[in-house]
């Protein structure tokens, strides 16, 4: 059955889904939303993780396995890409509803996040062993993505802003995920810059820094509604609370971008920090003040770095808390990819820090969450083919493009525990 001309379900209103005729096959593709582009984000996320360059005890075959990780997500991304095509080319009217619908328009973000990834990892598995023709295009990519991206943060959020059906108490930490794209310019700056000639590795970092800084900022700015939205109506709903793990990302990669691009600060460059500073009665040339400008570069860098990590330390550990609660009324739904991907980023923040003070104690601690990130990947992606098959995503009513109201007081959902009990 094709869509409305208004990209909706016609359907009838006022039924439930479960009495409605089977619909299998293609049609299911009606309901291919964006949020599936979690999935090739997440596994590009992973393969990030297990590059030799970041990863800080390897093993012979880690290079390799990266490598394959690396082409799955170009696979992962490429039926993604094609599947979601067929649906807007398929049901008239999805596309622009898509765009406009007050929860699967967030995760729209999720396609060029899945880019951001695929860029990054251009630098750990395809400059080392290609000729320097990949590096030109590294930073081409880099200044395509970033420039996109910024007009997509603003139009995303531009909608988001205008939209009636959104309400503060149904806010999570999706709502953060319009700028997500636009920050991992830093983290990809951060990346590939150590690669460039000096002349474009500083507009690259400085570049990076900017995007990474308005993206911290924008979600500190919505970490404000989203606390008050937990002190007035408590956590999300179960199916929402995987999402909470979003809140982790921007201070988990704002905190790796920063220490990135301060050592990929080319040494050998022009110092825009000063000049002719006096030292010990002397005059030092360029070359010492620049060295030195990168010093407090890079100690500034850690500092600021390790006191951001903290804050994405304290949303993993709520995050943790809210999902324990309600572990048995979770049901599977596409933001269980936010177990992996935004916790990708504090994983690697940590093993980052741990690299920068040199504490064996820290990286192994990076390490065993490098190992637990695995078997959370494995584990969501088992209860994504489980939940295709059982018709829990991908099926009317089940998907993004449904919206659900999350918004209960905390007495409400006090109340509704104790019936819950007497039942």
């Amino acid at each position: 059955m094709l869509a409305s001309s208004n990209g909706q379900s016609s359907e009838p209103e006022g039924r439930d889904a479960s009495l409605l005729p089977p619909r299998g096959g293609l049609a299911r593709f009606e309901h291919f939303t964006w949020g599936w582009f979690t999935l090739p984000m997440s596994t590009g996320g992973l393969a990030l993780l297990l590059s030799p360059a970041v990863q800080p005890h390897t093993f012979p075959g880690l290079n390799a396995i990266g490598k394959v990780v690396y082409i799955i997500d170009l696979i992962f991304f490429t039926l993604t890409t094609v599947s979601i095509t067929y649906r807007f080319l398929r049901y008239r009217g999805t596309f622009v509803a898509s765009l406009t619908h007050p929860t699967e328009s967030l995760f729209s973000a999720t396609a060029l996040l899945s880019i951001a990834s695929i860029i990054a990892a251009i630098s750990r598995y395809g400059i080392p062993t290609c000729g320097p023709w990949l590096i030109v295009a590294y930073r081409i990519l880099f200044w395509i993505y970033f420039t996109v991206t910024f007009f997509s943060a603003v139009s995303h959020y531009t909608l988001l802003f205008t939209s009636p059906a959104l309400k503060i108490e149904d806010m999570t930490p999706a709502w953060d995920l319009p700028i997500f794209p636009f920050m991992l310019s830093g983290t990809i700056a951060a990346s590939g810059a150590q690669y460039q000639p000096p002349d474009q590795a500083v507009p690259m970092i400085v570049a990076g820094l900017t995007a990474q800084g308005l993206g911290f900022i924008i979600s500190i700015l919505m970490y404000a509604s989203y606390m008050r939205r937990m002190v007035q109506f408590g956590f999300p709903d179960p199916t929402s609370r995987p999402a909470m793990f979003i809140a982790v990302g921007p201070p988990a990669f704002t905190s790796l971008a920063i220490l990135g691009m301060a050592n990929a600060w080319p040494e050998a460059y022009h110092n825009f920090f000063g000049a002719n500073i006096p030292f010990d009665n002397a005059i030092l040339d360029d070359n010492q003040q620049q060295l030195i400008a990168i010093q407090i570069m890079r100690v500034l860098a850690g500092m600021t770095a390790i006191f951001i990590w903290s804050l994405s330390l304290w949303f993993f550990c709520v995050a943790v808390c809210a999902c324990i609660l309600v572990a048995r009324k979770m049901t599977f739904h596409l933001n269980w990819w936010a177990f992996v991907f935004p916790n990708v980023g504090l994983t690697i923040a940590t093993i980052n820090i741990g690299k920068l003070l040199e504490s064996q104690g820290i990286q192994w601690v990076g390490s065993i969450m490098t190992i637990l990130l695995i078997a959370t990947y494995f584990f969501v992606a088992s209860m994504h083919i489980k939940a295709v098959w059982t018709r829990q995503i991908l099926w009317r009513g089940m998907d993004e493009d449904t919206y659900r109201m999350a918004g209960q007081s905390k007495k409400e959902q006090t109340d509704k525990g104790d019936v819950e009990k007497q039942d």
